[in-house]
């Protein structure tokens, strides 16, 4: 089995980026990282007609956004009633509805802009692996029932014709969602980003950060930028980065492994409506077709880790297990990307400074929280207007590392302090 991204392998050609020595010296708004957030943040900011420049220390993509496993997804993974007695009722549900709405926000980005990246909103599949999945999935039903959500529970005779796999008790459809090819999906956006202005620049790692009196000055490479406003974009990828206190998550590997494309009378029985898919299993997985025909099936884990056997072993027993006239097919693609996730799995605005946020912990729902929250906090950042944010930006953050202690972060400090848990 080869460990190569199919993404990278079978996505539209990247836009060629601007070469750092011609960067103007000041902006409206810098964007570090071009992922999901950072590109959405550099197209609102020139639909704002602010300039905009965004630094990325490899390639567009190049982190979770080119490695996603290309679901589109309504909400967060944790249920509206358990994210209300984290936040609060009024932010929880606030919250629930910005996310509920984020494919609305890809796909109708998606059309405007006329992105190529195998687009399908053919909804999604939550499949209860036991019993315990099914009564965890008809709780999660009745929560968004409540909140007006159009999902159907269905039960295991229904799944096995919607999925091609009798291995499940049933499943929670939501035709809200969808699939998209990622790493397309972000190269679109930065394409078109540039196309109306911004610019963009690979290869191009910023290793300080400084707040200056009249906004935020970046060193990158032997160029000092200045900028009105600053976002930090990175997630799961910040790395050399001086000047600032790093934001604090805990770091989740995450693989997937793809077939060559599938016959096409595999193609008709195996998730004949292509939705995309993924279990209620306590080390969750996930399955999908892309847009050739390729079964691609994902879990927990590191491909850069002493466990890659492991793992490419499960891969290959799990598409055996889900569908047994698939047991002979051979896996030909491997990847694996990092998850930023939070102790209570709901996303993070860090207040860094003025005119400036952080964005992180979207905890493996990157495409349409990634989507808004770059969005809405390059209009706040820019406006001073901060009500269509999904939370409130924080000064302090205190995240759960381990059983024994937390990190707590303050802005503005220069260290992070760690704290006995209570």
């Amino acid at each position: 089995m080869a460990l190569e991204n199919l993404w990278e392998k079978t996505a539209v050609a990247p836009p060629a980026t601007k070469i750092l020595a011609s960067a103007q010296s000041a902006y409206d708004l810098m964007v570090i990282g071009a992922g999901f957030s950072g590109c959405s943040a550099a197209l609102t900011a020139r639909d704002l007609g602010a300039s905009v420049a965004v630094f990325e220390a490899r390639t567009i993509g190049y982190g979770g956004s080119g490695r996603n496993v290309g679901l589109v997804n309504a909400g967060l993974w944790t249920p509206p009633e358990d994210i209300e007695a984290t936040i609060g009722k009024r932010e929880g549900s606030h919250l629930y509805e910005s996310l509920s709405a984020a494919p609305d926000h890809v796909f109708s980005l998606i059309d405007r802009l006329n992105i190529e990246c195998n687009a399908r909103r053919n909804g999604t599949l939550h499949c209860a692996h036991a019993d315990t999945g099914l009564a965890d999935l008809k709780l999660r039903a009745k929560q968004l029932r409540a909140r007006g959500a159009p999902v159907e529970l269905l039960g295991a005779n229904a799944t096995r014709h919607r999925v091609g796999s009798d291995r499940f008790k049933g499943a929670l459809f939501d035709p809200r969602a969808g699939t998209i090819q990622p790493l397309s999906y972000v190269r679109g956006l930065a394409k078109e980003a540039m196309k109306a202005g911004a610019h963009l620049f690979e290869n191009a790692p910023v290793h300080h950060v400084k707040k200056t009196s009249s906004g935020w000055m970046v060193s990158v490479g032997e160029q000092v930028i200045f900028a009105k406003a600053l976002l930090l974009a990175t997630n799961a990828y910040l790395k050399g980065l001086s000047g600032l206190p790093a934001p604090q998550f805990t770091k989740v590997g995450y693989f997937q492994a793809a077939t060559r494309p599938l016959e096409p009378t595999w193609q008709r029985s195996i998730l004949p409506g292509k939705e995309g898919c993924w279990d209620t299993a306590m080390v969750m997985s996930s399955f999908r077709m892309d847009g050739e025909g390729r079964l691609v099936i994902g879990g927990v884990g590191s491909l850069d880790s002493i466990g890659r056997g492991t793992h490419l072993a499960w891969a290959q027993r799990k598409l055996a297990h889900l569908f047994p006239q698939l047991a002979k097919e051979t896996l030909q693609e491997a990847w694996s990307g990092t998850i930023c996730m939070t102790s209570d799995h709901i996303p993070k605005i860090l207040d860094i400074g003025t005119k400036g946020y952080a964005l992180f912990g979207y905890s493996g729902r990157g495409i349409g929280p990634g989507t808004v929250f770059g969005a809405t906090a390059a209009h706040a950042l820019l406006t001073g207007d901060r009500q269509d944010l999904p939370v409130v930006p924080t000064k302090a953050h205190t995240e759960k590392l381990t059983g024994l202690k937390e990190v707590y972060y303050e802005a503005g400090a220069t260290l992070t302090h760690m704290v006995s848990a209570r």
